[in-house]
């Protein structure tokens, strides 16, 4: 039912009609289905998602049926190797019984012949023992004891020979030792002699020569190419190395054939050697080591007849 208002400026105006009640029902009966086919559609995903895991399981059971199948077709192989091993080693098996068997009967034979030849050399034993009478065995002791004493005897004698050899052999010995001792003094005496006689400058140098007791050749000499001498008197020297910081040096001396060649020497250190057929000894010092140089001297003796040594000695 409508009601009218009034319309400015006198009037009435009719209202707009109200919607009719059918068209609400209509809005929820639609709402109703749609539930309704959201809810069937979500069923039928849930079931289908269902289905599909159980026939993913299935899959996976029907795999490992088939897994086990082809294990118990292993297991039935393996068992069957087995079998067949199993036979073969049973063969096996009563050959080595067999052959073990053979073994104890051999043994059983050697065991049986070694208790026949203890019994016979037992016998054998009882036999020799019956006949050996008192008469024997005296004999027998007698015979030993000859040759015994003879035995003794001769040891006696070859011992008393080597004890007689021995007492030669240590007085010669002794007789070597004091002749060895001798030419030991005589040659320090005679080194000695000569090392009072070095002369560590020119000064005492010049006094050696005045003496007169021996020959003084001084020299000055440098270290030159491989090969390369310098005469001094009757020998040669080489120089080969030098060390001013310690005073040391090497030189080779070339005496007749010989070459002897002197290392790590110190200044002032006499250097003695024989020359010639009369065995002569010479004494060379030297007094300076400079960087490829060295200046010393060369004494010699004045008397060549009674300055010669015999017996010889050997640097």
């Amino acid at each position: 039912m409508s009601s009218l208002k009034p319309k400015e400026g006198g009037g009435y105006v009719t209202p707009p009609p109200s919607p009719p009640q059918r068209m609400t029902g209509v809005a929820i009966a639609l709402a109703v289905i749609v539930i309704a086919i959201g809810a069937v559609a979500y069923g039928e995903y849930t079931t289908k998602s269902s289905l599909e895991t159980r026939i993913a399981t299935l899959e996976e059971q029907i795999q490992q049926i088939q897994q086990v199948k082809q294990d118990v077709s292993k297991l039935q192989g393996t068992a069957a190797s087995v079998s067949s091993d199993i036979q073969v080693v049973t063969k096996r098996i009563g050959l080595t019984n067999e052959e073990l068997n053979q073994s104890r009967q051999v043994a059983e034979k050697l065991r049986q012949e070694q208790d026949r030849l203890t019994a016979a050399k037992e016998q054998l034993a009882k036999e020799l023992e019956s006949k050996a009478n008192s008469t024997d065995v005296a004999a027998a002791r007698e015979e030993a004891a000859t040759k015994v004493a003879e035995a003794q005897k001769v040891a006696d004698s070859k011992i008393g020979t080597v004890s007689g050899d021995v007492k030669q052999v240590a007085a010669n010995l002794e007789t070597t030792r004091q002749d060895l001792a001798a030419s030991r003094r005589d040659l320090v005496d005679v080194k000695t002699t000569l090392a009072d006689q070095i002369a560590h400058n020119s000064s005492e140098l010049s006094e050696l020569k005045r003496k007169g007791e021996r020959d003084y050749t001084e020299f000055d000499i440098k270290k030159g190419k491989k090969g390369q001498w310098d005469r001094v008197a009757d020998i040669q020297l080489a120089l080969l190395d030098t060390d001013a910081k310690k005073n040391k040096y090497a030189l080779t001396i070339q005496v007749d054939d010989n070459k002897l060649e002197k290392k790590d020497l110190a200044v002032n250190q006499p250097v003695q050697f024989l020359v010639g057929r009369d065995k002569l000894r010479y004494e060379l010092v030297v007094n300076v080591v400079d960087k490829d140089r060295v200046r010393g001297y060369l004494s010699a003796p004045k008397d060549k007849t009674l300055a010669a040594e015999r017996p010889q000695f050997r640097d």
